[in-house]
């Protein structure tokens, strides 16, 4: 069970508006009564920020926003001291434009770092090398005016790309994870997995199709050689190797947002030497139904290698709420998605806040502070609205600041709150602790294997292990799952939990429930 902190929007422990690591230390009790194993902290090294954290400008220093190596060891100890890993993230595929290595690697053609960075001369017009487009928008080259080539970035101009060819950057992230698995850091998520190589002839993408998912069309090309190639496993498997060293060994998660179920898979490597778990982009996009999701699901269980154990999320960072992107921001959707989360096998993800049904928080263009939302809004609004605080309670400063203090981003309404729903033996809360500690205590529901069970139309259901199963009523009808016989376990409605059923099981609309049944 994995639990995803954004570090600036957790808890303020000294009243500037900004979460930091501190905060977390002041709530890491609460993350053990939740039943967390495992948090992964949204990155908290030194950065100026354009991109939140995403543009490293030193890779082994805490951003002083956030606190202090002091903190950050005090954080480790205490997680550990009650069962509870954690994971930070790792940025690879760029740095900031500050970072010391890029202020050296555009002083001159000749310099130290300069072969660490991707450059190229422009095209005989003086346009860019070839057709690349940023994930941010426009071209994915910036012509540096000193040396006059042009600088790689796949995402923002201020984060240039590394080259991933050369034979010492790859040395010196080997140093960057020895550094932090040393001092007890458990694992990492790594940031845009599948970008770090790149062509090495930097040749024109494919122009995108009809067929092509939608984000490919929005940007309308395919990312054949600017992301995705083969020769991103080599560098896993180097990374591999070194979390292997360790004892027990670390963890590697990827972000891995790939559309083809054989693409992920092989993130996994076909001798499982690569990330133990992979970010599966397709489910996190797919509608909230008894149609899409399950065939995603059995997607994943027919083409991950034996052995690979899936990860499963509904929000992070940068997508939309669950509450409010799968469910509408209508509570019993919301309490089904987290039944459906927590249900399946593998390792479910929550993002800060899900636990207790958070939506996104709507914004004015002022409030912006997203890169993408002040660029395109109001065409897009940006990332800032799934990035607001955590609201531990109602009113002023939601718990997460001083009453009288402006926080970063603005908070929600903050009627949906942590100490509310602590009181309310039938709130979202409790649900999700419920859940996250009948699957630690149930074999079928930890480790057990995944099976379609036959439902009517708009119901989801599964068996899990031998003895239980998931019964999720996607639609707005109430439904009937026949076959079954056995007791529920946990419902979205807690007045169910303990209702023996013969032959039938009775869901009412966007009902979910846990349920032991007879083999």
């Amino acid at each position: 069970m994995l639990y995803q902190i954004y570090p600036r929007s957790f808890a303020d422990s000294n009243t500037d508006g900004i979460g930091d690591l501190r905060g977390i230390i002041d709530r890491i009790d609460y993350l053990e009564w939740l039943g967390i194993d495992a948090i992964w902290l949204s990155p908290i090294t030194v950065s100026p920020n354009a991109d939140w954290g995403y543009d490293v400008a030193d890779f082994y220093a805490v951003q002083p926003d956030l606190g202090t190596f002091t903190d950050f060891d005090e954080l480790v100890a205490d997680a550990h001291q009650r069962g509870i890993r954690v994971l930070l993230d790792f940025v690879p595929n760029h740095t900031s434009d500050q970072h010391p290595w890029f202020i050296d690697a555009r002083s001159s053609k000749t310099s130290q770092f300069r072969d660490w960075y991707v450059w190229a001369d422009p095209s005989t017009d003086g346009s860019p090398p070839n057709n690349w487009v940023s994930s941010f928008g426009g071209p994915a080259w910036t012509l540096d005016s000193k040396t006059s080539q042009y600088y790689l970035h796949n995402h923002l101009s201020e984060q240039p790309d590394l080259n991933w060819w050369n034979g010492d950057l790859r040395d010196a992230f080997d140093d960057i994870l020895v550094f932090w698995f040393d001092r007890g850091v458990d694992g990492f998520r790594i940031d845009v997995c599948n970008v770090i190589i790149k062509d090495a002839e930097l040749r024109d993408n494919p122009p995108a199709t009809a067929d092509d998912p939608l984000d490919i069309q929005l940007f309308g090309q395919r990312p054949v050689y600017n992301a995705n190639r083969p020769e991103v496993h080599d560098v896993l498997r180097r990374w591999r190797r070194i979390a292997d060293s360790y004892d027990p060994p670390r963890l590697l998660l990827g972000e891995t947002p790939v559309d083809d179920f054989t693409d992920l898979a092989e993130f996994y490597g076909a001798d499982l030497d690569e990330l133990q778990l992979a970010f599966n982009f397709p489910f996190i996009n797919a509608t909230f139904d008894a149609v899409a999701m399950p065939k995603i699901v059995e997607q994943v269980e027919t083409f991950l290698p034996p052995g690979a154990w899936p990860a499963w999320t509904g929000s992070n960072h940068d997508m939309s709420r669950f509450a409010t992107r799968w469910a509408h921001d209508d509570p019993r959707q919301a309490r089904a998605a987290l039944i459906m989360l927590l249900g399946l096998r593998g390792t479910p993800v929550l993002y800060q806040g899900d636990e207790i049904g958070l939506g996104d928080t709507p914004l004015e263009q002022k409030d912006l502070r997203d890169p993408l939302g002040v660029r395109f809004f109001p065409a897009y609004a940006g990332r800032d609205a799934m990035r607001t605080p955590m609201p531990w309670r109602d009113g002023p400063g939601g718990g997460f600041t001083d009453p009288a203090v402006r926080p970063w981003l603005p908070l929600g309404d903050t009627e949906c709150n942590v100490e509310s729903q602590l009181a309310d033996p039938t709130s979202m809360l409790i649900l999700a602790r419920d859940l996250i500690s009948l699957r630690k205590r149930t074999p079928d529901l930890n480790i057990g294997s995944y099976a379609a069970l036959p439902a009517p139309e708009g119901v989801w259901a599964w068996r899990r292990g031998d003895r239980h199963a998931v019964i999720i009523n996607c639609s707005e009808r109430d439904a009937s799952v026949d076959g079954l016989s056995g007791c529920v376990r946990v419902g979205t409605d807690r007045a169910r939990d303990g209702e023996a059923f013969d032959g039938a099981l009775q869901l009412r609309s966007r009902e979910g429930l846990v349920a032991e049944i007879q083999p």
